[in-house]
């Protein structure tokens, strides 16, 4: 900027030179001045122009040298980026792998459990089917709270009125013997909930699930309420917990009748608690059976205890009078064994001393 500045002087000067000149009306003097003039302008531009291009030169070779090594700074970040970058996008894409491999692990197992699911609803479109289902489940049911012991429940027990019942409860009082029956009122309760249906007819089959469970529940109290053989109570197993929801929320007539015939509704999870509680009343039972039975051998065991106890205290007292007779026994021996061993010695005064002392 400055060299530029002194041009602009160099040139002013020169104006105001050549403007004095004129005015002296020397042309020979201009022309001689001015050719020597130009030389000097022609040197300190030719000087000008080499020391600009040095200037130039130079700095643009700094300029280059500073660019290039930016530049190598920036690549050398850039790759640590794209290191980082590449890193961090490998690891991702293992994890979406690893995802899409559990994603297809699941839908290969949704595809088989939709087939089981078909294959169950083709299963439970069959009343008989369907039955055994329920049987299956309650025996299920039973196993898992009481076990394999056969003196506490029994399958597909027959009654003596000539029914059979799906399962047969042993209690002992006072629970009594428990039936307990698996009813599946399942075609009706899908139409009246399907909503691709129109509404008037979902309620006509609402009517006719109402009918198909109060039938179920006079089908228990009818055949499998026998007192004194069973308890004046039932159990109605729904396999189902969708409908034992349906019928607790929508229907509290259907739940007030089976309670007016002494039949208790219950699904998988309901029946398995009422069963570990009935399991814990029968233990206790028993636990306090056995207790009963304790109590009286203890009470036994006492009485004859007391009379060992009498015959150790007359024994005692027998072994202490043998004691005292053993003593004097003792005591009468050492006497006698003196006089013997006297009489052997032939001590005739002693013999008579001592005939005197006894």
């Amino acid at each position: 900027m400055l060299d530029y500045i002194i041009i602009v002087l160099l040139i002013i000067t020169i104006i105001l030179l050549i403007i004095n000149l004129f005015k002296k009306n020397d042309n020979s003097e201009i022309i001689k001045y001015l050719g020597d003039y130009q030389k000097e302008i022609t040197k300190d531009l030719g000087d000008f122009k080499y020391d600009f291009s040095k200037s130039l030169m130079d700095d643009f070779n700094k300029l280059n040298d500073s660019m290039e090594s930016k530049l190598y700074e920036i690549n050398g970040v850039i790759n640590d980026r794209l290191d980082k970058s590449f890193a961090s996008t490998n690891k991702t894409f293992n994890s979406v792998l690893e995802r899409l491999t559990k994603i297809d692990d699941a839908q290969k197992n949704i595809d088989s459990l939709s087939k089981d699911i078909v294959n169950l609803q083709s299963v439970l479109t069959d009343k008989k089917t369907r039955g055994t289902f329920g049987e299956v489940n309650l025996n299920y049911i039973l196993t898992s709270i009481f076990g394999e012991k056969r003196d506490v429940y029994d399958i597909q027990h027959k009654l003596s009125n000539g029914y059979q019942v799906d399962a047969f409860i042993y209690g002992a009082e006072p629970i009594k013997n428990i039936s307990i029956d698996s009813k599946f009122p399942l075609e009706n309760y899908q139409r009246m909930t399907d909503r691709s249906i129109d509404k008037n007819i979902r309620i006509k089959y609402e009517k006719l699930f109402e009918i198909d469970v109060k039938k179920h529940i006079d089908d228990i109290h009818d055949k499998y309420i026998l007192p004194p053989e069973t308890s004046n109570q039932a159990i109605m197993f729904v396999p189902a917990e969708a409908i034992f929801a349906e019928l607790n929320a929508y229907h509290e007539d259907l739940i007030r009748y089976a309670y007016s015939k002494h039949v208790w509704i219950c699904s998988p999870t309901t029946l398995m608690a009422t069963l570990s509680t009935m399991a814990m009343i029968l233990k206790n039972i028993e636990r306090d059976k056995y207790s009963k039975i304790i109590h009286e051998e203890l009470n036994k065991l006492g009485i004859e205890f007391a009379r060992y106890k009498d015959r150790w205290d007359k024994l005692s007292k027998s072994i202490d009078t043998v004691s005292s007779e053993v003593k004097d026994i003792h005591t009468t021996t050492d006497k006698i064994t003196k006089r013997f061993m006297i009489i052997s010695n032939a001590d005739v005064k002693k013999i008579s001393n001592n005939s005197d002392n006894s």
